[in-house]
């Protein structure tokens, strides 16, 4: 592209685009994507890197499926849209998938977005208890740290101040507790014994709020945005227990930990539970389109059979369940299946933790974590005050990542001061060679940096 090409479309770019959750910056220009091919993206100016983090943590199967786009294709030219106040094929295929997959009897409600599939699942929650004769069933309770979308009941939803900060007031009705924090834990005490602890405080709560107005309680099966936060089982399992106990639904958000990445086919399948409602969205179409899903226990869904005024659901999405992104999911799926991508997100993930086993000894490297194909690498300033990284150091390391080719993330404009957490999220077919590029570029970078 010729020079002056080039310098038009960072104008045009800086005259017309407002990017998402970016700062105004006036020296600094937008990376212009153009091509993306397995891993690897290339910008406008040649220049090429490793997608560590998938887009949004979202590209699963990598760039440059001309499966997924020939799906689309032919599913455009055959039908392009019809709303689903109606069917079509796609929808009911894609629906019959999901409940194999998960291995459970669901119904499929269709969205556009992580964000749309949750506030979904707050209203179905709040609905059902109000059809079920509980009428004073209406908050949501969530966790700190956790991100669950950016419309106002989803962002009421997200534990994260900076998130909200000047949005406020946002929906009523939406609690927080602190999640467990392994690496943070206080001492003299066991990871399991943290881990049910932080579970008893969603039961406190629950139980100081009038249990007989709590809806429902919605997590993610490990905080993903907010600093890779990966529970105990028992943490998982007991949340379970304490919500059937007190007649609270259990929403599990799989829009990140869906479709392979956390080494399962969905996250929450590393523990033994049975969700209420699922939201899932990112993965399940590794972004070729937009698309999301709340399925919903059917037993929940028998509720809103009612002959009475007002029982259906009346929610309504134009673009939610579109013929050809649900064509797109399963293809997608297709391929994740043919090339075993649930089982190389562990083989990936665990050659990428040990690989970068040896950031540890850097005197700014708190923690490292990380299961399937997500990882964390904790920024600190004192490895025995465990105080968080600046924001200094956190943006230098990314940036000189970017200079050689590799771009990682952070958990960004979560809460203040703990925006410490390096993030790794890339596509589950990178090859062996994409993985060691990985951990190469990270081992020199934090050496530069070691002074």
């Amino acid at each position: 592209m010729e020079t002056l090409q080039k310098q038009s479309l960072v104008e045009k770019d800086r005259q017309n685009v407002w990017h998402h959750i970016s700062p105004y910056s006036k020296e600094s220009s937008p990376m212009i994507v153009e091509e993306g091919k397995g891993s690897w993206i290339t910008d406008h100016e040649g220049n090429r890197y490793l997608d560590g983090m998938s887009g949004l943590w979202c590209v699963n199967v990598g760039y440059g499926r001309e499966e997924l786009a020939q799906a689309a294709y032919e599913q455009v030219k055959k039908m392009a849209y019809t709303p689903m106040t109606q069917s079509h094929v796609p929808a009911i295929q894609l629906a019959e998938k999901l409940n194999e997959m998960l291995d459970d009897e669901y119904m499929i409600f269709y969205s556009n977005s992580g964000s749309d599939a949750n506030e979904v699942a707050f209203k179905i929650a709040r609905q059902y208890h109000q059809q079920n004769g509980d009428t004073n069933r209406y908050k949501i309770l969530s966790r700190y740290r956790a991100y669950h979308g950016s419309s106002m009941g989803a962002l009421s939803a997200t534990g994260q101040a900076l998130r909200k900060y000047k949005y406020e007031p946002l929906s009523s009705g939406f609690l927080h507790v602190a999640p467990p924090d392994n690496y943070r834990k206080p001492e003299g005490i066991s990871v399991e014994q943290y881990n049910l602890q932080k579970a008893k405080e969603i039961e406190e709560t629950i139980i100081w709020e009038q249990k007989e107005t709590i809806a429902a309680v919605i997590m993610e099966p490990l905080i993903t945005g907010g600093g890779v936060l990966i529970p105990d089982p028992v943490y998982v399992e007991e949340v379970e227990r304490i919500c059937k106990r007190h007649g609270v639904l259990l929403i599990i958000d799989e829009v990140i930990c869906g479709f392979g990445r956390t080494g399962k086919s969905f996250g929450h399948k590393h523990f033994n539970i049975k969700p209420d409602m699922i939201t899932m969205a990112k993965g399940l179409t590794s972004a070729y389109l937009p698309l999301s899903v709340t399925a919903v226990r059917k037993d929940i869904y028998e509720s809103f059979k009612s002959n009475e005024d007002n029982s259906h659901f009346r929610h309504v999405n134009t673009f939610g369940g579109n013929p050809a992104a649900c064509a797109v999911a399963l293809k997608n799926i297709e391929i994740m299946e043919r090339e075993n991508l649930v089982d190389r997100s562990v083989e990936l993930g665990e050659r990428l933790l040990n690989g970068l086993d040896e950031l540890k000894d850097y005197g700014y490297v708190g923690d490292i974590r990380g299961v399937g194909l997500i990882a964390g690498i904790e920024i600190v300033e004192d490895k025995l005050t465990k105080e968080p990284g600046s924001k200094e150091r956190v943006g230098k390391l990314i940036a000189d990542c970017k200079d050689r080719g590799l771009i990682i993330g952070k958990n960004g404009d979560t809460v203040a001061g703990y925006n410490n957490i390096l993030t790794l999220s890339p596509p589950l077919s990178s090859t062996d060679e994409d993985i060691d590029f990985i951990i190469s570029v990270l081992r020199k970078v934090f050496s530069e940096n070691e002074a």
